[in-house]
């Protein structure tokens, strides 16, 4: 039986968690993650994912910082043979790194060499990518570059979110986790040094790179608006007296409490966020769908509401306007009463 000590934080990791404490060759001695985090309006202290799974478990949880004074005696007196390492969060210096007999071992949502990086599924889908997967490799002091000793494939449907891909490669990606680690122990594992050359990096997806951009093309907004679903979440500015610069400062909405931007008569509302939750390309077979829109322009019908782009039109099916809670897009724009004039940018 190997001594394992587990490292991880949301929720993608905790498939993997729970596999590695169901598995009779493996003792997970402790769970290492990031700690409690202020959340909510309250701002009250929640543990991570890993760590409330870690204490259903019955497994000791550590919290404390890798370079913490500290932190390395703390990890030699667990007496861990291999470490797991999944979106944790925290830089692993080299003593912490040397001090566990075995290595550590991180389960990585790509193939590699294939988007290095923060958020590889995310990068995935906004590019287009047909296929993606997940590979174990040997953690070193490089960016996800050590020899990879497992690998999985799964095709792109092209109509997954990044959090709908992240939960299947977690999911799936856990038995062969677990099992290449063991291999390790056994020492049987095949250690296959990833392949040389520049490869594009996976960054983190920002608030401000959620920002829809309405001239691209269809496919590219659908693209950004999936692999921005859910974290941080696709977003738009709403004028719901069109856009600046338009001549419609008198075409605006109304003062109800339904009402976008809550403008008085011949004063231009101020955009609000739209946040789209769900949207897909138009169907163009559907009589009702306009076939072209401007970018960024509105139409609203009694069960759909489109909106343009660089080519042919966006159908928006779940939003979540400045202040309110998720609905349907028909819902929302019947309760916002759009102008004729009112654009997305």
């Amino acid at each position: 039986m190997l001594n394992l000590l587990f490292a991880g934080t949301p929720d993608v990791a905790v498939p993997s968690l729970k596999a590695f404490a169901a598995d009779p060759r493996f003792d997970v001695k402790a769970v290492l993650t990031r700690p409690d985090a202020p959340t909510g309006r309250g701002r009250k202290l929640k543990p991570s994912p890993v760590k409330a799974a870690a204490l259903e478990l019955g497994i000791p949880v550590i919290d404390a910082k890798p370079r913490d004074p500290g932190f390395l005696d703390t990890l030699k007196s667990l007496d861990v043979d291999i470490a797991a390492v999944i979106a944790y969060g925290n830089i692993l210096p080299v003593d912490v790194l040397d001090a566990v007999p075995l290595g550590w071992y991180n389960l990585h949502f790509s193939n590699l060499p294939a988007w290095r990086g923060a958020a590889p599924a995310q990068r995935a889908i906004w590019a287009g990518d047909t296929t993606t997967g997940a590979d174990v490799f040997k953690v070193g002091e490089g960016l996800d570059d050590g020899p990879v000793i497992a690998t999985m494939s799964v095709d792109l449907t092209g109509r997954e979110t990044a959090g709908e891909l992240l939960d299947r490669l977690a999911v799936e990606g856990a038995p062969m986790y677990v099992d290449a680690l063991a291999h390790v122990g056994e020492g049987t594992a095949v250690f296959t040094p990833q392949p040389e050359g520049d490869h594009e990096y996976a960054r983190k997806i920002t608030v401000e790179d959620a920002h829809v951009d309405f001239t691209a093309p269809i496919e590219a907004v659908d693209r950004q608006i999936r692999a921005c679903t859910p974290n941080p979440g696709a977003w738009c500015a709403l004028y719901a007296d069109g856009l600046p610069g338009d001549d419609g400062s008198a075409d605006v909405a109304g003062t109800g409490a339904g009402d976008v931007g809550g403008a008085q008569t011949g004063e231009p509302a101020k955009p609000l966020t739209l946040h789209i939750l769900r949207a897909q390309p138009a169907d163009l077979a559907n009589p009702n769908a306009p076939q072209s829109l401007e970018p960024g322009e509105l139409k609203a019908g009694k069960r759909n509401v489109w909106v343009g782009t660089g080519t042919t039109p966006l159908e928006l099916l779940e939003v979540k306007a400045q202040g309110k809670k998720a609905m349907r897009a028909a819902d929302w724009a019947r309760g916002a009463r759009l102008a004729d004039s009112a654009r997305l940018a």
